[in-house]
């Protein structure tokens, strides 16, 4: 089995190289809105948003940057596949601007536009990223009422093109079994309240840490299995560092980024340089935790019903017994910006 996977990088909101119609899944994390770092980004953008930020008119600055930002999310529409899904991750802002202190609700501003935009909008996930820090309050403090309420959580917002994705051909079909996942992990992924803080750090090398995009590779690597099958084919419009092409590669879907900062290109590649040993050592500490939680679990009520027919051991339901987790070969880079990813027979 070989995965394709490409990586553009282009100063434009448009995605001209992609055809309509040819992406499963949009998994992506665009730069925040009234987060200072991404305000020269947004001004070069447009540069009424300079101006709205230096008059301090926040509402203004606010809707602009989200206008630059819906640019995208109509391309994506265009090249999302009928029944595809997306996937974006995005945090709201608080800020004074103007004496004025306030938040600024990006994620309920993604849902309206992209609803308009004829996307139908599914339960979303908190991403929990709480802080025990004694002085992470803003405001007055103990003095009534002039606290506020520290954020410490993002959003993982989820839409679907359409209706509920069909699968009619026997091939289709075989692919969705062997793309399936562990009972025990349905049950933590599809919750709506992440927590990610120390999920699988034990395979996490100093290097790649440094070089995490906006979400870590877990919070991809999740979205990728819960949402495509094998061989589907992932977009991420904001690359960033390659988060998204990375879990993508660890579990065979082919991908596709976009970036605007071509000095991401040497991070991107180094990531990929590590990923075959970092994708199957992940893959294989999934295959561990199942053995464990299956010993755990015939412990206490018994065997099961299932086996899996790759691996030999039990599983809960009928839909797991031809879940199959490919390990990496190798990676080569067949032409500039595009690599291709081998698996194992």
């Amino acid at each position: 089995m070989i995965t394709s996977h490409k990586i553009y990088f282009r100063n434009s909101q448009k995605m001209t190289e992609i055809n309509d119609e040819t992406v499963d899944l949009v998994l992506t994390s665009p730069p925040y809105p009234l987060i200072t770092i991404w305000d020269d980004m947004f001004s070069e953008k447009n540069e009424q948003i300079k101006v709205a930020l230096a008059e301090e008119d926040g509402n203004l600055a606010f809707e602009l940057m989200h206008k630059e930002l819906d640019k995208v999310w109509n391309e994506i529409y265009r090249v999302l596949k009928p029944s595809g899904i997306v996937c974006i991750n995005i945090g709201d802002a608080t800020q004074s601007i103007g004496g004025d202190f306030k938040l600024y609700p990006s994620h309920s501003r993604i849902i309206s536009h992209c609803c308009k935009m004829g996307l139908s909008c599914l339960p979303y996930i908190v991403w929990s990223k709480q802080t025990n820090a004694p002085n992470k309050f803003m405001g007055s403090g103990m003095l009534p009422p002039g606290g506020y309420v520290t954020l410490e959580h993002e959003y993982i917002l989820i839409f679907r093109k359409g209706g509920k994705r069909e699968f009619k051909t026997d091939e289709e079909k075989k692919e969705r079994f062997l793309s399936s996942y562990f009972w025990e992990e349905r049950n933590t992924w599809f919750s709506d309240i992440w927590d990610l803080r120390g999920v699988h750090q034990s395979l996490r090398s100093e290097k790649l840490r440094d070089r995490s995009a906006a979400f870590p590779f877990e919070l991809a690597y999740r979205l990728i299995n819960m949402f495509s099958l094998k061989g589907d084919v992932v977009l991420d419009p904001f690359l960033g560092t390659g988060t998204t092409v990375l879990a993508a590669m660890a579990s065979a879907r082919n991908s596709i980024g976009v970036e605007i900062e071509e000095n991401f290109k040497e991070v991107i590649q180094d990531g990929f340089s590590e990923i075959v040993e970092y994708a199957n050592e992940y893959n294989e500490e999934r295959i561990q935790q199942h053995i464990e939680f299956i010993s755990k679990r015939i412990e206490k009520n018994g065997e099961t019903k299932y086996t899996s027919e790759h691996y030999g051991f039990p599983v809960i339901t009928k839909q797991e017994p031809k879940l199959k987790l490919d390990m990496l070969k190798n990676i080569e880079e067949i032409e500039e910006n595009c690599f291709e990813v081998e698996y194992a027979d």
